[in-house]
């Protein structure tokens, strides 16, 4: 026997090549062959062979193309290129593997924790910009378009398959990299003639939802088994971009790929790769856009290097992957590039990964067909009986944990994502715990005892470093993105403190530690991170829990709430799970003081009730407040309800303190219900006198049914309700038998509703049916019916109303009988949007993205009325551009030529609707822009306002002093 000098493998004395790194021997021929285009980039890369590359971690880069010729000098012998392919062959096997190491200790045990990608694999779902606009905006769409699930949800591969440049955009955990790895996979994998991944296995029907009898048809793809190079963006900002300040170009990004190939021995394969690529074409897989830190703006750099790549090679297809609001910046987004959303797991993907799951799991530890299809009944249930269950399951790397943790606990689930997190941790810690079969460096097959067994410590010591670790690392992150790094002198010298064992020395620990899996992974040289930011904050929670709770957490999120809002919460999920009574000493210490009426918010104190209120929504039990804390909880509404009125923090986090008050209950005037039980609307007086209606010639964005501009004027002035009609609101027309009541409806209307079968508005879901959410999926019909039941209600019980003006509350009276409720017409709608002067937009003629729920604002869906309180009218109108669609009163008329205005209730014709939608883009939101929907349509995107017109200027009085707020 003699020993490679290369790896130290035994080999036979005639052995001219090592099977196991390909390096010649003594005697042995030099010549290799590089089949068919194979090869790898970046450390560690193994060329796949026949047409694949495995590069970094599994999954990695796969480039692969043609039959190239790679020749070294040596002596005569036998061509080690068979060899060197079938270690290819082995290595492109393991590409197709994600590591279940820790997650599944029983699986692991049989299997050596390898799971095979391409076996539970589920298609995934995009909602794109596109879509949205389609669904809330566009003219003249048929009236089916706008029908419930008219937003037709596109897969990933249908988007690639339409889109040559495209940005795949999700939040961690969604499945961005698996996608990369997939699609990267199966291009290969067609390209070797692989049975099993292939383009076959990438275009497989969507999974069937519930009651969907249609046969599902194939996803699209025609371009065939593209060569596909996947390059993480990390790892090319950190050694590929030019110096800060120094323009990045294709040249820069190409010269990165050529290094990687260096360094793999491969450089042969470059001139090869680029005519491959600029002849043919291929799949540029770009993963992690968000990932590269934007000091010495490396990411403009970046975003100059891929556009200018795009533009090079034209023929090549780009994918890029970016988590979702770190690519909502106007300057970051890539020029020529479409958008496509991730979309959460739907019931049906959610039932195919279960199924899937547990057939795998089935082959790995030998169960019959019928147990493992009963284990995943199981599953299934445990998931679609708990609504939190379902909302982590839509989510792909939380499910993939839920279903680890199912089958290693013999059935059952937490609910919380904290306590998911702890028993995802304790798995990977068992792991460690386990002795280990491994194979030494002189071959020689060895029982490892566990990392604490071989310190001689508790693994709760382990665990508890670990925290340390995770805590000092968090805090002193650079970039809040991405997990951080952990040097690899802190993690020893952390290690041998604690070890009772003189034997441990530290080079044996980081031989030890390299062969092994579990919550810290090595990065590169001398630097080890976690395996997911998850895990990252979840352990800094639990230091926190456990270091001068509440106050120190408290501290740390309000003064740096971007970088420790995470583990705040889950340092609060923590702590209750203890006792109920820490998530209240937690809220208290985030938000403890007061502030007087109409004051806004210092930062501090801003983010502090922001973060207190997800504790209490996460944790708390609303529906039980002792009396003892129920002033806590009061402060915290009213704070989050001051951030929505005064316009504190930027507009993603005051739509999230707008969802925090849905549940917590929304004191703000004007949103909810009274005392009796009836809408307690607030409304705007708009002034009688002229406007300008339309748009003028010179005005580029307007559309041609918005002209001529003309002047009109309104008779007499009327009042407008300040939000659109709520959620909570018209669920009391519903509870009070609205649906019922002939009386309210028009005659076509009552004939579309008792054809249709309505009983309610059109179900959206969350965040749409949020109480103080407005109203959506009701049809012009509808709202006319909730008009007619309201004006009869307050006719019956009430002639006081409240009033917004000049920044407060008055209560008027108004006589009784002389008012009526009813949709705005179109130039009422117009003129309490836009005043006198003709404006744009309501609060003045420049787009402003923190003003307005549309598609720049990156929310996606409805947000809490009055969440935007700087896109207030002159006359204090709230929402009027933006969130969703209001219905007029008005029949639609193609232009104002020969306008008319007519308001009449009876027949089908169209109706306008005004204002634009959460979809909406900057010209679909402004005062001008008309749009118009069939009498029936229910969209997501589509709710109203109402109005109270007087019979006479003299029918009201004021009837008391300004309130306040």
């Amino acid at each position: 026997m003699k020993t490679c000098p290369q790896c130290k493998t035994q080999l036979p004395d005639e052995a001219r090549f090592c099977l196991a790194c390909g390096a010649a021997q003594s005697g042995a021929a030099t010549s290799a062959a590089v089949r068919d285009g194979a090869i790898a980039q970046g450390a560690g890369a193994t060329a796949l062979g026949a047409g694949a590359v495995q590069a970094h971690d599994v999954g990695g880069d796969v480039v692969t193309g043609t039959k190239t010729e790679t020749h070294y000098h040596g002596t005569t012998g036998p061509d080690p290129a068979q060899a060197a392919a079938e270690r290819a062959r082995e290595r492109y096997l393991r590409a197709g593997q994600l590591s279940l190491s820790g997650i599944d200790p029983k699986v692991a045990s049989e299997a050596e924790a390898r799971l095979e990608l391409s076996a539970v694999y589920t298609a995934l779902l995009t909602l794109t910009p596109e879509e949205c606009e389609r669904l809330n905006t566009k003219r003249d769409c048929p009236p089916e378009a706008l029908e419930r699930g008219a937003g037709k949800r596109l897969s990933v591969v249908a988007q690639l398959e339409r889109h040559p440049r495209l940005v795949l955009l999700g939040e961690p955990g969604s499945g961005k990299s698996t996608f990369v790895s997939f699609v990267a996979l199966c291009l290969a994998g067609e390209r070797l003639g692989r049975a099993d991944i292939n383009l076959g296995r990438l275009t497989e029907p969507l999974p069937r939802e519930e009651n969907d009898t249609r046969n599902p048809a194939p996803q699209p793809w025609t371009h065939g088994a593209l060569l596909p190079v996947r390059v993480v963006l990390r790892d090319f900002a950190a050694r590929g971009l030019p110096p800060a300040g120094e323009r990045a170009t294709a040249k820069h990004l190409w010269d990165f790929i050529v290094a990687e190939l260096e360094a793999a021995a491969l450089d042969a394969y470059a001139p090869h790769l680029a005519q491959t690529l600029q002849r043919e074409g291929g799949l540029l897989l770009l993963d992690g856009l968000d990932e590269v830190p934007e000091a010495a703006r490396r990411r403009e750099q970046l975003k100059q290097a891929v556009e200018d790549f795009a533009a090079t090679f034209r023929k090549v297809r780009v994918l890029v992957t970016s988590r979702t609001y770190a690519y909502q910046q106007q300057e970051w987004r890539l020029r020529d590039f479409a958008e496509a959303v991730l979309a959460p797991f739907t019931p049906g993907q959610i039932a195919h990964f279960v199924a899937r799951w547990y057939q795998y799991i089935a082959r790995l530890r030998g169960l019959h067909s019928a147990d493992a299809e009963g284990r995943a009944e199981l599953l299934r249930r445990a998931i679609f009986a708990s609504d939190r269950l379902q909302a982590l399951a839509e989510r792909p790397l939380l499910l993939t944990l839920m279903a680890s943790l199912h089958a290693w606990r013999g059935g059952s689930l937490p609910e919380k994502r904290e306590e998911l997190y702890a028993d995802t941790v304790d798995l990977l810690l068992d792991w460690w715990e386990r002795p280990k079969v491994v194979r030494e460096k002189d071959q020689v097959i060895v029982q490892q005892p566990s990392l604490a067994e071989w310190l001689k410590i508790e693994r709760d010591a382990v665990r508890t470093l670990l925290e340390q670790l995770a805590f000092a690392a968090h805090a002193g992150q650079p970039d809040l993105v991405g997990t951080a790094d952990i040097p690899e002198g802190d993690l020893l010298s952390g290690l041998l403190r604690l070890s009772r064992n003189p034997e441990v020395k530290p080079a044996r620990l980081v031989e030890y530690l390299s062969q092994r899996a579990g919550l810290l992974l090595p990065r590169g040289e001398g630097v080890y991170t976690f395996p997911h930011r998850t895990f990252q904050e979840y352990l800094a929670a639990c230091h926190l829990t456990d270091h001068e709770y509440p106050d120190k957490v408290a501290e740390l999120a309000r003064d740096e709430p971007n970088r420790w809002r995470e583990a705040a919460l889950l340092a609060g999920a923590k702590a209750a799970r203890g006792t109920a009574s820490a998530v209240w000493s937690l809220v208290e210490a985030l938000c403890y003081k007061d502030f007087a009426p109409g004051a806004t918010l210092p930062e501090a104190d801003a983010y502090g009730a922001l973060l207190a209120g997800q504790a209490l929504v996460e944790n708390a039990a609303l529906g039980e407040i002792s009396p003892r804390n129920q002033p806590k909880a009061r402060r915290v509404q009213v704070h989050l309800a001051r951030l929505l009125e005064t316009g504190g923090l930027n507009a993603v986090e005051r739509v999230q303190a707008g969802v925090l008050l849905a549940h917590l209950g929304d004191p703000r005037p004007g949103v909810g219900l009274g005392v009796n039980g009836l809408p307690a609307l607030v409304w705007c007086e708009i002034p009688a006198g002229p406007f300008l209606m339309g748009s003028s010639d010179d005005d580029e964005a307007a559309w041609g049914d918005e002209k001529p501009q003309h002047t009109v004027k309104i008779p007499m002035s009327y009042y407008i309700s300040r939000y659109p009609v709520t959620q909570t609101q018209y669920a009391a027309f519903v509870k009070a038998g609205g649906y019922t009541e002939r009386r309210y409806w028009t005659d076509a209307g009552w004939q579309r509703k008792e054809r249709e079968d309505w009983a309610g508005p059109e179900c959206y879901g969350t965040p749409f049916d949020l109480p103080n959410h407005p109203v959506v999926g009701v049809s012009w019909y509808e709202a006319v019916a909730f008009c007619r039941w309201l004006e009869e209600q307050l006719k019956a019980v009430n002639s006081k109303f409240q009033v917004w003006k000049a920044d407060q509350l008055t209560t008027i009276s108004v006589s009784p009988g002389a008012f009526n409720v009813r949709l705005p017409g179109e130039p009422e709608w117009e003129k309490a949007a836009r005043g006198e002067d003709g404006r744009r937009y309501p609060w003045g003629n420049d787009m402003d993205a923190e003003q307005v729920n549309y598609e720049g604002t990156g929310i996606g869906a409805t947000s809490a009325v009055g969440a935007f309180p700087g896109g207030a009218s002159l006359y204090g109108v709230l929402d009027l551009s933006g969130n969703v669609w209001e219905w007029c009163r008005t029949k639609w008329e193609g232009n104002y030529r020969q306008y008319q205005n007519d308001v009449d209730p009876a027949g089908d014709a169209r109706r306008v609707v005004r204002g634009g939608a959460f979809g909406s883009n900057d010209w679909g939101v402004r005062c001008a822009y008309r749009n118009c929907g069939l009498p029936y349509d229910r969209s997501g995107g589509q709710g109203f306002r109402v109005v109270l017109s007087l019979s006479t200027p003299d029918s009201v009085s004021l009837d008391s002093d300004a309130l306040g707020l």
